[in-house]
């Protein structure tokens, strides 16, 4: 009567995932964070805003460290 399948029809529910899908949600996963891992490293190391405010005639605030 009811169109819609019940929890334990569908093949994903309670650990019946296949070995395929496993295995796709673990390269997505390990992607991604490779992915942040590369953008937070370019992110770092070419971060060239100078935190000088000043100029050589009218010197600024130098940055604190």
């Amino acid at each position: 009567m009811n169109g819609e399948p019940t929890m334990n029809q569908i093949e994903d529910y309670n650990g019946n995932e296949s070995e395929q899908k496993k295995q796709t949600i673990k390269i997505v996963i390990l992607g991604l964070i490779v992915v942040c891992a590369i953008y937070g490293v370019v992110k770092y190391n070419f971060n060239s805003v100078s935190d000088y405010i000043g100029t050589p005639q009218n010197p600024g605030l130098m940055p604190m460290k």
